[in-house]
């Protein structure tokens, strides 16, 4: 026997609640067929004008809609919180789980069938994906796409990973202030995400690896008019999906999180997939743990893109994209038997695809750098964990020791990071605290700290640097992130004193403070935690609830789902 429409409790009842949910909607012109039973699908959009990311995904929610239309259902768009990764203070990561639970229930509290998630932005996708795994309907992923290539002076750019060198350039005095402001409005020139593999790249490559989206879905320039092409069998797609009982939690399996790291290895992504990842499994109640990241650290680095290579979004897209480096993994047996939103295998979306461009996506005999895989870090300086990103680090730092000098805060690192006296060496670890997800609050991407002053003009562009922030997917160098637990947690990174030596091993997965045990009780003994920044509102209660990065950093009373039918009415 078929199953009921979910939407059938809204829209199917002939009494005075079904003439309320019918007759307000006929109010935008909709006439008595649309509510014949046909499916009803929610078009779940995070565009904004404050999201530039994501400023084309009102042209692509119509694309979704003819979709739908042809196939027979019914669309209906709605607006859920945007977070504009470039634009929002703190952080948008403070607004990640914000998104989630406003998704999470609008999905529960509408009449819908099934779901198609527009996003893009770094936050949106993951904090999307979050909120409908705890409702569980047929889900499937649009993303916004990245931008073109930046250009100046008749050179490609990339956004973030270059803005970060210009930067570092202007400090050292090899490029002139008037020459880095000329260089902006290069940098992004169409609708869409950063078109380096930063995070919502990583985001948009993985949802596809992991079969959440339709083949080409990660590359695809955002003004691609394939990507259009993609949005309409988006909708056509959901619809069938309803029908086939298609729900996420068949989608999104253990197969499929292992197949996401290991891309995530092979196309240089982004360390923030970790965090999202962690909190995706625990949405949809599959057991993944932060040593799971691991399975990826033998793969090779296969896509030569920034931020651990020279090539941009773009240049992936028309090499092959996403499905010419399933196709490389799956010929090595790297590619695990996973469901995807076409109800088949994942195979099916390396089927027939080829590379165009070896310089672009290398083989996997040949690779840009062999096992790139993120690499997990323990030790008494951080007991839940680390992480560093070896393809975007100096292969010489990644074994390193050296005397800690410390920045108490993100303040403390504005004021003095630009010394002229500022007691520091290339053998030197700078050590930053108080930027996890408690003690910012929302784990900001601050932990590519700057290359002090005095060093950069003297030509050093890396060295080891601690903290317990992220750093944003387009940056690069030997940055150890998310240590965990974080130092307003009382980790034990709030007690490194500058001129402790820390050591670095990313081989042996080892990061320890050598500071003999019975000082660091002495420390802890002494230790105050700072007050917290915020006593009211939304963030009040991310401070009071969130987790560790270890985990996800999602709210502590949103893991997992809730998929019980909604009976009460509203009138």
């Amino acid at each position: 026997m078929k199953k009921p429409r979910r939407s059938a409790a809204w829209y199917g009842k002939l009494d005075k609640d079904g003439f309320i949910h019918r007759s307000w909607m006929k109010n935008q012109g909709f006439p008595d067929q649309v509510f014949d039973g046909r499916p009803i699908i929610g078009i779940c959009n995070t565009w904004s004008e404050l999201t530039p990311c994501n400023s084309g995904l009102r042209t692509l929610a119509e694309g979704v809609k003819r979709g739908v239309w042809e196939a027979g259902g019914f669309p209906v768009e709605f607006p859920v919180t945007s977070l504009g990764e470039t634009q929002m203070k703190p952080t948008a990561m403070l607004f990640r789980n914000l998104l989630a639970m406003d998704v999470e229930e609008c999905i529960r509290a509408y009449g819908l069938d099934g779901v198609v998630l527009l996003g893009g932005c770094d936050k949106t996708t993951p904090g999307q994906v979050m909120g409908a795994a705890s409702v569980d309907l047929p889900t499937i992923v649009v993303s916004s796409g990245p931008m073109l290539n930046g250009k100046y002076r008749g050179q490609d750019i990339g956004s973030g990973t270059d803005v970060w060198k210009f930067s570092e350039a202007v400090r050292a005095g090899e490029m002139t202030l008037q020459e880095f402001m000329a260089a902006e409005s290069g940098m992004s020139r169409s609708a869409g995400v950063c078109m380096t593999m930063g995070t919502a790249s990583t985001m948009s490559s993985l949802v596809e690896a992991m079969g959440l989206a339709l083949p080409t879905n990660g590359a695809l320039p955002a003004v691609d008019a394939r990507r259009m092409a993609l949005a309409h069998l988006t909708g056509k797609r959901i619809v069938e999906m309803v029908e086939e009982d298609l729900t996420l939690s068949k989608v999104l399996t253990r197969a499929s999180f292992e197949n996401a790291i290991v891309a995530n290895a092979a196309v240089g992504g982004s360390t923030n997939a970790v965090v999202h990842l962690l909190a995706i499994a625990g949405r949809v109640g599959v057991d993944l743990s932060l040593k799971d990241i691991e399975l990826g650290k033998d793969i090779p680095l296969l896509v030569n893109c920034m931020p651990s290579g020279k090539y941009l979004m773009e240049d992936f897209a028309y090499a092959g994209g996403v499905p010419a480096v399933l196709a490389e993994l799956r010929g090595k047996g790297h590619l695990r038997a996973a469901n995807t939103v076409l109800g088949r295998d994942i195979s099916v979306y390396a089927e027939g695809a080829e590379c165009f461009n070896r310089d672009v996506i290398h083989s996997f005999d040949a690779p840009v750098k062999p096992a790139a895989g993120l690499r997990v870090l323990r030790g008494n300086l951080a007991p839940d964990g680390a992480i560093v990103k070896p393809s975007a680090a100096t292969d010489a730092l990644l074994e390193h020791e050296g005397p800690a000098y410390v920045f108490e805060s993100i303040e403390d690192l504005k004021a003095n990071i630009d010394r002229d006296d500022l007691p520091v060496t290339p053998e030197t670890i700078l050590v930053l605290k108080g930027c996890g997800p408690k003690g910012y609050p929302g784990m900001p991407e601050v932990g590519n700290m700057p290359i002090p002053k005095v060093l950069v003009q003297k030509g050093v562009r890396d060295m080891v640097r601690v903290s317990d922030a992220r750093m944003s997917g387009t940056a690069y160098g030997t940055v150890v992130l998310h240590v965990a637990p974080e130092a307003q947690a009382g980790g034990p990174l709030a007690l490194v004193k500058t001129g402790d030596r820390i050591r670095l091993s990313a081989s042996r997965g080892e990061l320890t403070l050598l500071v003999p045990d019975a000082e660091l009780a002495t420390r802890r003994a002494a230790w105050v935690p700072d007050a917290p920044r915020y006593e009211r509102g939304y963030a009040k209660l991310y401070v009071d609830h969130v987790l560790q990065a270890d985990k996800g950093a999602d709210l502590d009373f949103l893991v997992g789902k809730d998929t019980r039918p909604v009976t009460r009415e509203s009138h």
